[in-house]
């Protein structure tokens, strides 16, 4: 069965794709530089994993926590093309031409594809002499040109476009590339994503090792992410789990974050979210169906989960685990797409929960659960957009050992940090083009327990903004005022004190205003619109 792309344009000219070098003699040195691995999940809520709450089984990262450090308050760029864009660049998105999505609004900060003036991680560290391997979902550029092989990667296995296909045969299927390289692709029987990216990976390290070379190992994987599809096996874990409802869940969750330490009990739990209604509310056959639906999502958590343990136990086969940095995290928040019914598009209503048949999601009020103690979802600037589990994991870099970091990190400090890891300067010149600087900074001093001044961080997507400096943050979502909290004493964002510290609401605005002039963020939807017209107009122009 043949995958092909919505996209268009998979046939131009491309670069050549490099290899990594071939199976070299026994004696060959071993370059002792420490190894890079992220493992990046796709809309996984901060309450999700076992060591930041979550009832869902997930021991192998919870290992990493119990023999690493979990941050606290680590930020995405609230949905997953930004994120991507500001992992790989160390910029904020608009820097890095992703300020929406893939689609090209011809601005300079909504090019769709990563801007040609940064440098990638993956082409800073290839230039140092690493192995730069990727596997899973790029969604950072889907036109030829732009795909990883293009920017830094050596070896690929994956989608360029976005994700949305776990099983060999789905609805989807027909809509989605995937590659080897540049080299389109057939899903073989039995295909599962989770699996297939860890498959790769592994063979992609296995390769590296024993040419002697330290690696970058970029896995993104698309679970959680809606359709609900799972291995039945994996289901059967979680059967009659949820049958308690949202709310009971969610509560557990919270007083479970407060014992764990990840949470402060000053910190309420917020409301559940207005859309949705109380558990008890629903009819039975609906409550039937939407635990069913937090099943199948929970055993996708678990799969993601065992396949963090394939990798692990891989490196550890290899004896390179503790000579390397192993970061894990999501791209953003849980995702409400659907309201509180969930979205449904599975061609047959009776189609077997978990099966390539099965295109449903989760639904807002698991969403919430997902992101527990936070308010809001996916996209949003609130807490529930941005915040996501971090779990960093690296024995011969740091002693800090099942310890809680509370300082606030940024998904633009990641390039920054592995650079700094890996001993590695950012290049000045790309094809002769100066380099822009990064706008994040490295976290190495905080996982060696030192201190990192007090800075200013930015969002915008959409239109819902947001700045945070020391314990202040102020969010403004599209089409509504400023609100001010004081993430010391209401981190969860419950409690709007605009009216009592004008003052420092009206220096985060001022901030944020400069910033977003800086990156080149445009109104919204103003710029969505701009582009519609001249979308419009090229295809009344063509007739």
């Amino acid at each position: 069965m043949k995958h092909r792309t919505r996209w268009g344009a998979v046939g131009a000219a491309a670069l050549c794709t490099l290899a990594v070098a071939a199976r070299p003699a026994a004696d060959v040195p071993r370059d002792e530089r420490p190894n890079l691995v992220l493992v990046l999940a796709d809309d996984l809520g901060y309450s999700d994993l076992g060591c930041y709450g979550g009832e869902i089984d997930t021991p192998r990262l919870d290992g990493l926590a119990a023999n690493g450090l979990r941050f606290t308050r680590f930020y995405t760029a609230a949905r997953c093309c930004p994120s991507r864009a500001a992992i790989l660049t160390g910029r904020y998105p608009h820097q890095a031409g992703v300020g929406h999505m893939i689609a090209d609004f011809g601005e300079p900060a909504y090019r769709g594809s990563l801007d040609e003036h940064c440098v990638t991680l993956a082409e800073a560290l290839r230039g140092a002499g690493y192995a730069t391997l990727m596997t899973g979902k790029w969604h950072v550029g889907s036109e030829r040109g732009t795909w990883p092989t293009d920017r830094g990667f050596e070896r690929y296995y994956g989608t360029p476009s976005g994700g949305g296909v776990y099983f060999r045969s789905t609805p989807r299927s027909e809509d989605v590339v995937f590659v080897d390289g540049e080299t389109e692709v057939e899903l073989r029987k039995g295909f599962y994503a989770t699996d297939a990216f860890t498959t790769h990976a592994n063979r992609f390290v296995e390769e590296a090792v024993d040419a002697g070379k330290p690696f970058f190992l970029y896995v993104a994987h698309f679970a959680p992410h809606w359709p609900l599809q799972a291995k039945r096996k994996d289901i059967e874990k979680y059967e009659g789990r949820y049958r308690e409802g949202w709310d009971e869940v969610r509560r557990q969750r919270y007083e479970r974050q407060v014992e764990l330490g990840v949470i402060p009990k000053r910190w309420p739990l917020s409301k559940r979210d207005p859309e949705s209604s109380a558990w008890k509310l629903q009819p039975k056959s609906r409550q039937n169906d939407l635990a069913q639906r937090m099943s199948v999502y929970a055993a996708q958590v678990d799969c993601l989960d065992q396949n963090v343990g394939r990798l692990v136990d891989k490196l550890t086969e290899l004896e390179v685990f503790d000579n390397t940095l192993f970061v894990f995290l999501s791209d953003n928040g849980a995702d409400a797409i659907g309201g509180i019914d969930g979205l449904d598009l599975s061609e047959r209503k009776n189609a077997t929960p978990g099966t390539g048949a099965y295109v449903r999601s989760a639904g807002a009020a698991w969403a919430n659960v997902s992101d527990a103690p936070f308010r809001e979802f996916k996209t949003d600037t609130f807490e529930g957009g941005i915040a996501t589990p971090f779990l960093v994991h690296w024995p011969n870099g740091f002693e800090r050992h099942g310890e809680l970091e509370r300082e606030v990190g940024h998904v633009i400090d990641l390039m920054p940090t592995f650079l700094d890891v890996a001993g590695v300067r950012l290049p000045t010149e790309r094809d002769g083009a100066p380099v822009p600087p990064l706008e994040g900074r490295s976290l190495l001093p905080l996982l060696r327990g030192e201190s990192l001044p007090e800075r200013a961080l930015f969002w915008e997507h959409e239109g819902n903004r947001a700045v945070r400096r020391g314990d202040w943050k102020a969010v403004r979502p599209d089409g509504t005022g400023w609100s001010l909290f004081d993430m010391h004493a209401d981190g969860t964002e419950t409690e709007d004190v605009a009216a009592e510290h004008e003052d420092v609401l009206r220096e985060l605005q001022a901030l944020y205003d400069a910033w977003s002039e800086r990156v080149g963020v445009q109104p919204w939807p103003e710029v969505l619109d701009r582009w519609r017209r001249r979308q419009d107009a090229r295809s009344n122009d063509a007739k």
